[in-house]
């Protein structure tokens, strides 16, 4: 059987992930998906991450997407992105937070495959809470805001941290913010960081409770996200990363990109996430999960990041697409406002998400309408399609 005969636009079947830090609402409210027993939706997985794989038609029998994928990568993905990858290079979430995740840093890909096969080796359990890598991948992210998205993301610069330290002036932390005021550098952030992450017994209770303290009795940020936070993280260590890195809210349709290697953290709202398929996450507060301050130490660059370099702004190209530039090859990510007969041809498999309403996909006789919420995998052989919709419409590639 040829290609020709193959199916074009494959509906998915995605899962929904229900961590207690998701929205019971937002993702209902938006695409009308039903939660009747109203547990959280944290978030929806579109990809073939083992760890919750969409699953799709396929001449009539509902299988996997890996399983797919397994069975002709070339076809499937293309043969340059099979021989580089070996799989679905990507991985598409809707993500609804209702109260912040955990502040996280991801591998880059050396240190991934180092550290799975270091745990893998020592025989720790893919699902052990102790297991820091589920997977020999880097994870850099990029997130588009439905509704407006708080998060943090990289370090604040040297200055600004210090000011922030002395502003909140913990008699506890006095000796760390003074070693750090004589060294601005990247090894004195990291001392600093790691240091007080490290803090145990009477001396970490005595810190947050100054912190605490004084974040109740002001008026300014970040200082009244710290108090926010306490609600859900009343003795957690992470309350303090607020002070260290940039605090941003995303407007809806605004764009950001997190890279490997840079703490970061998703503390309230609605929004498209793509990312390297991997689930590899090393945490730095704000959870009750385990924390390995050494590994996070190991994956962790320390370096300023700029504030006004943080959203992505897009570039516009033929038919309106919205293309946002990013520095990996895993994935990429463009959004069309509202396309009137937008062309496209695919140079490897992608996934086409409607996003305000119904979306008509077309090739040689075959149509597909797709409804506000779901999406659909496009395989790399189908050459060309045609996309038609009032509204926005996400497409992830590589």
């Amino acid at each position: 059987m040829s290609v020709s005969d193959f199916p074009s636009f494959l509906p998915m079947q995605n899962v929904i992930q229900h961590y207690a830090w998701g929205s019971k609402t937002a993702i209902a409210n938006l695409f009308d998906i039903p939660n009747p027993n109203h547990l959280p939706q944290a978030e929806i997985w579109m990809g073939a991450h083992q760890n919750g794989c969409s699953t799709v038609k396929w001449h009539g029998e509902t299988i996997k997407l890996s399983t797919l994928i397994e069975q002709s990568r070339q076809e499937i993905l293309s043969e340059k992105t099979a021989q580089k990858y070996q799989e679905l290079p990507f991985l598409f979430k809707v993500l609804a937070a209702d109260k912040a995740l955990s502040v996280q840093v991801h591998p880059d890909k050396k240190e991934a495959e180092i550290g799975y096969e270091k745990e893998n080796l020592a025989k720790i359990p893919l699902d052990s809470p102790i297991r820091n890598y589920k997977d020999p991948n880097h994870k850099p992210e990029l997130v588009y805001a439905l509704s407006q998205y708080q998060a943090m993301n990289g370090f604040r610069s040297h200055i600004e941290i210090i000011e922030l330290f002395q502003e909140l002036a913990s008699k506890t932390l006095v000796p760390l913010v003074e070693k750090f005021t004589k060294n601005q550098t990247e090894d004195g952030l990291k001392h600093f960081f790691i240091s007080l992450l490290s803090l145990q017994g009477l001396e970490k209770k005595s810190a947050i409770s100054e912190l605490v303290s004084f974040s109740q009795s002001s008026d300014s940020s970040p200082f009244t996200l710290i108090t926010d936070l306490k609600q859900h993280y009343p003795d957690d260590i992470g309350l303090f990363t607020p002070l260290f890195l940039n605090v941003i809210t995303l407007e809806p349709g605004e764009a950001m990109y997190l890279d490997a290697r840079t703490p970061h953290a998703y503390l309230k709202g609605t929004g498209l996430e793509v990312m390297a398929n991997s689930d590899n996450v090393l945490r730095a507060g704000l959870t009750p999960k385990h924390i390995d301050v050494i590994e996070l130490a190991s994956c962790t660059a320390f370096k300023e990041k700029p504030f006004d370099t943080l959203k992505l702004e897009p570039t516009v190209h033929e038919f309106g697409e919205q293309k946002y530039a990013i520095p990996v090859n895993d994935f990429k990510f463009s959004l069309y406002p509202s396309p009137l007969q937008a062309v496209v041809k695919p140079q490897s498999a992608e996934i086409i998400m409607a996003i305000d309403e119904e979306v008509v996909l077309s090739h040689r006789s075959e149509t597909f309408v797709l409804q506000k919420g779901q999406s659909v995998f496009i395989p790399a052989y189908v050459e060309q399609y045609t996309i038609q919709s009032q509204a926005r419409v996400a497409r992830v590639y590589n």
